[in-house]
């Protein structure tokens, strides 16, 4: 996408989506592409890498953010994309299962002790509405399990965030992506927020990601979200499987190493 169409990206409005419908969502076929996991540490600028969740201490996090090849070939291209001093700060791709655990269960508690007298039915709507059941049934995983998911913002010259009108993994209604769109009472803050939020989003889309309306910061290729929300009739990924790609690359750096490599 050429820099020059940045202001037109701004004025773009982001699109009301209804949350997925999860039971329909999980019999969406997968096709199971065999695809590796590659670590983002390895892009060059204007990516960044921050692991959140590592850097958070969330029990069982890694400290590294591997997306599938193909996904990350799409966010160099997003990346590129962007407006000259801007980059492209990716916080979370693959989830180990335990962290997706963890995640939705503090967030389910700490739904139940806001609302005590809320139905299990409407506690698991809730929950879902940020965190998705934890699952590594091979029709039916965890978008973040399958390294087609990933959470991302954008950085200005310093590094630093760019305001997006929530924090990552902000479980609010402000959080939704569109949430600033079609009002009138913004304050420049929010402004600024729903403006950066429409140059992420346009651009992430594309590339052929595609948004979860809940999530400004979570989009998705290939998994079963991406079949959802970009009509197609399947998947491209199942579940991976991490272990792997931590032996391959070790291999591979050790193999350079015994040919002269640094």
């Amino acid at each position: 996408m050429p820099r020059s169409s940045t202001t037109d990206l701004r004025q773009q409005a982001i699109p009301q989506h209804p949350e997925p419908s999860w039971s329909q969502l999980s019999r969406i076929p997968i096709e199971a592409r065999e695809e590796s996991l590659v670590p983002m540490s390895l892009a060059p600028p204007p990516v960044r890498v921050y692991p959140a969740y590592a850097r958070m201490e969330i029990p069982g996090a890694v400290n590294e953010c591997h997306v599938r090849e193909e996904v990350y070939r799409r966010l160099l291209a997003v990346a590129r994309a962007l407006p000259a001093g801007l980059t492209l700060l990716v916080l979370d791709g693959w989830r180990p299962w335990r962290v997706q655990q963890y995640l939705f269960e503090t967030l389910s508690e700490t739904i139940r002790e806001t609302h005590p007298g809320i139905s299990d039915d409407k506690l698991l709507e809730r929950t879902r509405e940020f965190v998705s059941l934890p699952s590594t049934d091979a029709s039916a995983p965890s978008p973040h399990l399958t390294g087609g998911a990933v959470d991302v913002t954008l950085c200005d010259a310093d590094g630093l965030p760019l305001e997006m009108g929530s924090l990552f993994d902000e479980a609010t209604a402000t959080s939704h992506t569109a949430a600033f769109e079609g009002r009138l009472d913004l304050t420049p803050d929010q402004i600024s927020a729903r403006d950066n939020r429409r140059l992420l989003y346009h651009n992430m889309l594309a590339q052929g990601f595609t948004n979860l309306p809940s999530e400004w910061w979570h989009f998705d290729f290939g998994d079963q979200l991406w079949a959802w929300y970009g009509g197609h009739d399947r998947a491209l990924y199942g579940p991976a499987e991490p272990e792997g790609v931590a032996s391959r690359w070790r291999r591979q750096f050790e193999q350079a190493a015994s040919h002269g490599g640094t």
